[in-house]
């Protein structure tokens, strides 16, 4: 089985969000970050060369595979934020109503600037995250 490139990293994270051509999305990037470290207590951790996560968990498969995860994060990805957080999408229906412009995917949630949503729903959506 090859190895996982989405691992924990001692990189930067303010260095990899000063990268980020764009300051409002810079600006938009320290946000989440404070809105992730308050939600689950966790400093901000680079996960591979693009993801920011918080927390770390293990991961176990029904087929035995486990691995080693980050509990909620983020990446400031060019077309937009791409949000990881566990529920978001299946169990926040209402939520994600009341949120303002965004697009979801398999477990994700897309935001192309924070001033386009309702902060106050989005860290409601990030707390619930964060219930099993």
């Amino acid at each position: 089985m090859p190895e996982l490139k989405t691992k924990k990293t001692d990189l930067s994270v303010d260095a990899f969000i000063k990268k980020i051509p764009e300051t409002q999305k810079q600006k938009d990037s320290f946000a989440i970050i404070d809105l992730m470290e308050k939600a689950t207590q966790a400093k901000a951790k680079m996960w591979g060369p693009a993801i920011i996560g918080f927390g770390e968990k293990r991961l176990i498969y029904e087929n035995g595979r486990e691995l080693d995860w980050f509990v909620m994060g983020f990446s400031p990805r060019k077309q937009n934020l791409s949000l990881y957080i566990t529920g978001a999408v299946e169990k926040q229906q209402a939520l994600l109503k009341k949120l303002g412009k965004h697009k979801t995917g398999k477990g994700c949630l897309y935001i192309n600037k924070l001033e386009e949503v309702d902060l106050t729903v989005l860290k409601e959506i990030i707390h619930k995250g964060l219930v099993k």
